[in-house]
């Protein structure tokens, strides 16, 4: 709760400021986890009781763009973890794929690969895919380096160059879709709607691509 109280700390301030008024914690709550040992307050308490599981969900996707549905694999997670309140997290570990939560029927997946298709179309030029532009400034050289590759011999670079994709359409298309959704966990199931599904859609295949799960409550 925002109350209008006196700022203490500067005459130039407004004459109100926010302020975070305490709000009234049920007994049972504090009784249960009220005090952490080593004084370390409720709040730690709370924290101890939580349970964290981490967890990867792997697909060998199709050539081009496919959609899969992962919300059986989540839920498996999510009863394997014995978790009954909390939330799970969802998170894409590539950057030409992406996660989003929308109904999964087989006729609206075409839809979607033929609207995704139409938005960025492949054929399309995109600076990214000038191979032989890149690395084109010192730090993209550094992270290429970063990742295992001595462009710094001439021979190296040319492979680099020659197994990087042109995948630009791919890229922005990911980064329109998104690369992470949170659901909540209520007495051991997931809080989505009737026809909702998370899905996984990856937008460069044939590939082998893996989802982080980590599901977090009590």
């Amino acid at each position: 709760l925002l109350a209008a109280t006196p700022h203490p700390s500067s005459a130039f301030a407004p004459a109100w400021a926010p302020a975070i008024l305490p709000m009234a914690l049920p007994n049972t709550l504090l009784s249960a986890r009220g005090r952490a040992p080593g004084g370390q307050g409720w709040a730690a308490g709370l924290r101890a009781s939580m349970k964290f599981h981490y967890s990867k969900v792997q697909r060998e996707t199709h050539p081009g763009i496919s959609v899969w549905d992962v919300t059986g694999d989540i839920k498996r997670l999510v009863e394997e973890a014995g978790i009954k309140n909390g939330f799970v997290n969802v998170i894409n570990q590539h950057t030409t794929t992406a996660v989003t939560i929308n109904e999964y029927e087989s006729r609206l997946v075409d839809d979607v690969r033929q609207f995704l298709t139409k938005l960025a179309p492949a054929s399309d030029p995109y600076l990214h895919n000038d191979l032989h532009l890149r690395p084109a400034t010192e730090e993209d050289r550094q992270r290429v380096l970063g990742n295992g590759w001595d462009i710094s011999d001439a021979k190296k670079l040319e492979e680099w160059r020659a197994q990087e994709p042109l995948n630009a359409h791919s890229h922005l298309l990911g980064m329109l879709l998104g690369n992470s959704e949170t659901i909540p966990v209520s007495d051991g199931k997931l809080c989505i709607g009737q026809w909702q599904s998370v899905m996984l859609v990856d937008i460069d295949g044939p590939r082998t691509r893996n989802l982080g799960i980590q599901v977090v409550g009590e």
